[in-house]
């Protein structure tokens, strides 16, 4: 069955290579794919900025968000340090790491181990692929291979157009699918308030729309955000229909 299920994601990763895609929905499929297929609780990706520093950009629940904000917040963790020295952090348990303020965080959040993984091509490292386990395990092999693989061809997916061959020009669209993430999250405040909806709910409502009308995240949330009303009764009916 996992490996039905690897040829499926593997496909839908590769189909990026060909086709126009939106950076954001992309890394949030491979936060769900991780879950789906490594054994792990959670997933979050994280993308430099134009100032070289991680910023977060998406995750496969709220509570792995979170805890990938803080890292960004505090510049310390398995992701800053993954980022830096682009070598993988595996079984960073949080009992005994050196990130104290990093420890009690993920402890609040759930969380006993996290692991790093980097998004490279070659010598370019352009974020981080980080998993979360809820008790303390380590990553087994296979896992820790099938993980840096994926986060390999979603880094040669947002890699490969044509327009991010010049590092300046990388460097922006990394900041635009940054800023487009900050837009999307005050989006899902916006839908979670108005539906009495959880953030994670809020979320899928707002990717499956864009999904089925053939619209970025991005322009959806903005629409959001800008207060569209049509838009936002058209939301409320797909979340009754759906729960």
């Amino acid at each position: 069955m996992r490996e039905q299920r690897l040829v499926t994601v593997f496909v839908e990763l590769a189909d990026t290579l060909v086709d126009d895609f939106d950076v954001i929905d992309l890394l949030h499929t491979l936060a769900h794919r991780c879950v789906e297929l490594l054994d792990v609780q959670a997933a979050g990706l994280m993308l430099g900025d134009q100032h070289g520093r991680l910023r977060s950009a998406a995750a496969s629940s709220e509570h792995a968000r979170l805890l990938d904000m803080f890292e960004s917040q505090t510049e310390a963790g398995p992701s800053v340090e993954c980022f830096h020295t682009g070598q993988q952090v595996i079984n960073a348990d949080l009992d005994t790491a050196r990130w104290p303020r990093l420890r009690e965080a993920a402890r609040e959040a759930g969380f006993t181990s996290l692991h790093a993984l980097p998004l490279r091509l070659r010598g370019e490292i352009i974020g981080t692929l980080n998993l979360f386990h809820s008790e303390s395990r380590a990553l087994s092999d296979a896992d820790m291979h099938l993980g840096q693989a994926l986060a390999d061809i979603s880094t040669l997916s947002i890699l490969s157009q044509r327009s991010l061959r010049e590092s300046e020009i990388l460097a922006g669209q990394m900041q635009n699918a940054l800023t487009s993430r900050v837009t999307i999250e005050q989006a899902k405040g916006v839908l979670s308030a108005r539906l009495q909806i959880p953030m994670d709910e809020a979320f899928t409502v707002i990717r499956d729309h864009a999904r089925a009308h053939h619209e970025r995240l991005s322009v959806v949330a903005h629409r959001i955000t800008e207060g569209d009303e049509a838009l936002l009764s058209a939301l409320a009916g797909d979340s009754s229909s759906s729960g």
